[in-house]
């Protein structure tokens, strides 16, 4: 069994030295809107932080203790009307998203959008519209692919490893987690959206990543003691099948009303079984798992018995980028990587992902989560997405 504990490519926390054509980022929503302007101050070359907007005057007042340089307002068209904001990165309750994507799309800003993008099919079927007529560029923030053992475990497919990302042959992908905590800090999250589009955006983005376009779901779920006590809308427990286009399947899983085992499982998981191998990512963990990519015998295939297990531990080396402390929480260097790559994009004009129609498919998947759930047979996801103007 192989440790690897050098994490290639982060860098010390401190001002990071900007780029020539560094991009201005102006952050809606400062609670977590707040870790992004840190992580860019701190991490990133390719953009940089220039405006906060909140409608909280108390969340603008310890942003600029921190940062006491950047244009704040409560007015969110008076951060729109900078010309030093390229980009608008929104970090609001979910049910805002549409109206704060279509504003600076008509303001000609490009767009970072916290996951989930939407949560209602005709706010898809607007951003939609509103990004193609704009020819502006939005970013979904799935922040769990931007964290390093999901890094690692994609570079390695994507390289070939494991027979690569057409080897994948099942996904299996859950986020576990309590969220007690989270109805008391943001009670919209209990009675205003689902955990389909909350916490199980994780786990069906990552599948999604791995299969590709899905032809149909088919989901059970229901509501936690946890979830009663709170009123919670929909269901915070939640399995799923998923059969991609071309056959190959997956499964995620949410609970988040339980009692969590975080040696047992991390909170986030993504298991990939391939042709060529096998490989886990873990989060809080900071590990990558895999089979090791073999020697192959004559016939061109992998012996079983060829095959060592690599731990790759990134937590010694990279606890301070990826939590910026030692308490295992925020997404810093997350937050960090997705702006990174980003700005970096636009800047040389090259591809990126997920981005806006990818985002909707995405978001057209976690709808027909939601209704497998609710009515209890399988749902095809050609139709929704026909509906929201993607087909």
């Amino acid at each position: 069994m192989s440790f690897i504990t050098h994490v290639p490519g982060t860098q010390p926390v401190s001002p990071a030295i900007k780029h020539p054509k560094a991009l201005g980022v102006g952050v809606l929503g400062l609670h977590e809107g707040r870790t992004l302007l840190f992580g860019i101050n701190t991490r990133c070359t390719m953009v940089r932080s220039v405006a906060g907007c909140d409608l909280s005057n108390e969340k603008i007042a310890a942003s600029r203790t921190e940062y006491p340089d950047l244009f704040y307002s409560t007015d969110y068209d008076a951060m729109l009307g900078r010309d030093d904001v390229d980009i608008v990165a929104i970090y609001t309750p979910d049910a805002h998203h549409a109206d704060h994507i279509t504003r600076a799309f008509e303001a000609g800003k490009h767009v970072i959008c916290t996951k989930p993008l939407v949560n209602r099919m005709e706010h898809a079927a607007r951003i939609l519209e509103a990004g193609r007529k704009s020819g502006k560029k939005l970013f979904v923030g799935q922040s769990t692919r931007f964290f390093e053992p999901f890094r690692r475990q994609r570079s390695a497919l994507e390289r070939g490893d494991f027979g690569g990302l057409a080897g994948v042959e099942l996904v299996d992908a859950h986020y576990i987690h309590r969220m007690d905590w989270y109805y008391r800090k943001s009670p919209w999250a209990a009675n205003e959206t689902d955990w389909v589009f909350l916490g199980m955006s994780h786990p069906i983005d990552l599948v999604r990543w791995y299969l590709g376009s899905i032809r149909q779901v088919h989901a059970v779920g229901f509501k936690s003691a946890m979830g009663r006590a709170f009123n919670v809308k929909g269901n915070d427990v939640c399995l799923v099948n998923f059969i991609a286009e071309d056959g190959r399947i997956g499964r995620a899983m949410g609970h988040y009303g339980c009692h969590e085992l975080p040696r047992a499982r991390n909170c986030i998981e993504c298991m990939l079984y391939g042709v060529g191998g096998s490989s886990l990512a873990r989060y809080h963990d900071m590990q990558y798992i895999h089979t090791g990519v073999g020697t192959r015998s004559t016939d061109g295939q992998f012996d079983a018995g060829e095959m060592e297990e690599v731990v790759e531990d990134c937590l010694y080396a990279g606890r301070h980028y990826y939590f910026n402390s030692e308490v295992h929480g925020m997404h810093y260097g997350e937050f960090a990587n997705y702006a990174e790559y980003f700005g970096l994009a636009l800047i040389n004009g090259s591809d990126y992902s997920p981005g806006l129609e990818e985002g909707v498919e995405t978001y057209c998947v976690m709808e027909a989560v939601r209704r497998s759930a609710e009515i209890g047979r399988p749902v095809d996801v050609e139709p929704l997405l026909k509906d929201v103007g993607l087909r």
